[in-house]
């Protein structure tokens, strides 16, 4: 039987500005949606159905151009959103309302989109996984005793599960890409400074953006068009004739999906040095299944060796506890928070001033080395993730040293995107004996994300992954 959430994001969207359903409507839908099925993933940590109601007749009175007009969608838990509860994942901030909302929210807001309310995230964001002492565990929607990755875990399950039509999420180490992989959709890390409200400057290493989650490419194109929004800029901004021949939607680029591009495949991670980095079988199947693919389209392939970087883990470490050490926390806070939490602020409060400031100058060389390794390609295949979704509960939950070596074998793949400020996407092309999802990743030049959309276009129309669905679609 079709239901409203069959249809893709762009679809909703076009039914919306043609009257076909309401605002109202399509927000009832989806709040159904959660309240039957949500109790067994942990996708939500607050859902506001009264607000989410009133917002949804708000936007109907408004002007249909907005690049999200009436789309239901939901916060991080990491994002701040005036007058209503942000944890950011902690139990040290439970009851935290904040004054004002954090300009992504804003954004986001005057593309017309409807806030369902928040999904769960981890601890500050810190892990990659989404198991919040705070909250409830966001469980994969293609086998609920598995993980679905982080931080934007629960952003990642209310899509895939079809609880939401699609959900914006940040990345500071592979935070889209992870929980995407992990249950079957298309996750894009933007450029650094693609994104203004969010636009990675603002961080330390200007490691973390924000980008979309969404079940087809062009429903991530879609929001990483408003997302992308220059400040003041008008409702329907990405519709506007482009100043360039190579700027104009990105929507577009996912749409056409043209082109036939240089690419490269590498196994590689920069985490090598440091950890036992093992790619699984089901990983290196999905891998090889993107190759044939992208063989059969026409593209050039040809195998890419990145170098051993010793320095990568320690300068990235020093970085990721650095950021930690800036968080509000009293002595009662830190009694209050995890231990991976705790290990990773009082490592970075016991930095020296030259110890970060020499790991932030490796990092900067690091990236300018990378850009140029890439600079040949269009675009540069790789795993998405090195071994198949999680069990919840796999991590340590006591020994922060540990979790964090954990982390890095899970996910070697998606840091270094972040240090070198590389758009990246993972796309979902392929599913193991088990009926689990496994996905590849995608890493562009610096501003190539429309060449990233365009490739995941052509793989989407071939391998048909939009078709698949969880047990309770």
């Amino acid at each position: 039987m079709f239901e409203l959430h069959h249809l893709t994001a762009v679809e909703q969207l076009d039914w919306l500005r043609r009257g076909e359903v309401t605002p109202r409507e399509l927000v009832e839908h989806y709040l159904a949606r959660i309240d039957r099925l949500d109790g067994a993933l942990g996708a939500f940590e607050r859902v506001d159905a009264d607000a989410a109601l009133a917002r949804a007749d708000e936007v109907a009175a408004q002007p249909r151009a907005a690049a999200l007009w009436g789309l239901p969608l939901a916060d991080k838990a990491l994002v701040a959103r005036a007058g209503r509860e942000t944890t950011f994942g902690s139990r040290a901030f439970v009851g935290h309302v904040p004054e004002a909302s954090d300009e992504l929210v804003q954004v986001l807001d005057t593309a017309g989109a409807v806030s369902l309310g928040a999904t769960m995230a981890p601890e500050f964001g810190f892990p990659s996984y989404t198991e919040p002492f705070a909250g409830r565990p966001a469980r994969n929607p293609y086998d609920t005793a598995l993980g679905a990755g982080g931080s934007s875990g629960g952003a990642a399950v209310a899509v895939a599960a079809g609880l939401l039509p699609l959900a914006p999420g940040s990345d500071g180490g592979g935070s889209i890409r992870i929980p995407a992989a992990a249950t079957g959709l298309v996750g894009l890390k933007p450029s650094r400074g693609r994104v203004p409200a969010s636009s990675g400057f603002g961080s330390l290493a200007g490691l973390v953006v924000a980008g979309p989650l969404a079940r087809t490419v062009a429903d991530a194109a879609l929001l990483l068009d408003a997302l992308a929004a220059p400040p003041a800029s008008p409702a329907a901004w990405a519709t506007l004739a482009p100043d360039r021949d190579d700027d104009g939607p990105f929507l577009t680029a996912a749409t056409r999906g043209e082109g036939r591009y240089q690419l490269a495949v590498t196994t590689d991670s920069p985490w090598a040095s440091a950890y036992e980095v093992q790619l699984g079988e089901e990983a290196r199947a999905a891998l090889d299944a993107a190759l044939a693919s992208l063989d059969a389209l026409g593209h050039g392939i040809e195998e890419l060796r990145m170098p051993e970087e010793p320095g990568y883990a320690p300068a990235f470490r020093a970085v990721w506890q650095g950021g930690a050490a800036t968080l509000p926390l009293d002595d009662a806070g830190l009694e209050l928070v995890e231990p991976l939490t705790r290990w990773l602020v009082e490592r970075g409060r016991a930095l020296d001033a030259r110890t970060l400031a020499e790991a932030l100058a490796w990092l900067a060389d690091y990236e300018r080395r990378t850009i140029a390794l890439f600079a040949p390609y269009d675009a540069v295949l790789m795993p998405a993730l090195a071994m198949t979704p999680r069990p919840v509960g796999w991590y340590d939950a006591e020994d922060g040293e540990e979790n964090f070596a954990q982390q890095c074998r899970y996910t070697p793949y998606t840091s270094f995107a972040n240090v070198a400020g590389l758009p990246a996407i993972t796309l979902p092309v392929a599913v193991t004996d088990a009926g689990l999802p496994m996905g590849v990743q995608l890493v562009g030049r610096p501003g190539g994300e429309r060449t990233l959309l365009a490739i995941g276009a052509q793989l989407e129309r071939r391998l048909a992954w939009q078709r698949r669905h969880p047990p309770m679609w």
